[in-house]
């Protein structure tokens, strides 16, 4: 890959981190499509195989993944 991907990624990466009560952390929605995954089923098998290689190096996968539910609009334009 490019160095100029590369920075560009990184870039965005860290510039869509949320930091509440001094912790920072990234929301998947956003950073799925940083990575250009068009269908959230897609990323979310990524998710499942960061998870899994989190808990086979020792890590327990619940103190870096939160399950969140972020509201998104609808065809409506309503929040579902």
């Amino acid at each position: 890959m490019k160095k100029e991907i590369i920075a560009k990624l990184t870039k965005s990466f860290e510039e869509s981190a949320h930091i509440k009560q001094g912790i920072e952390f990234w929301m998947a929605r956003d950073i799925q499509e940083i990575f250009e995954y068009d269908k959230w089923d897609n990323f979310l098998n990524v998710i499942e195989k960061a998870k899994i290689a989190c808990h086979n190096s020792s890590h327990i996968a619940s103190d870096h993944f939160a399950d969140v539910e972020k509201m998104v609009p609808i065809g409506s334009g309503n929040l579902k």
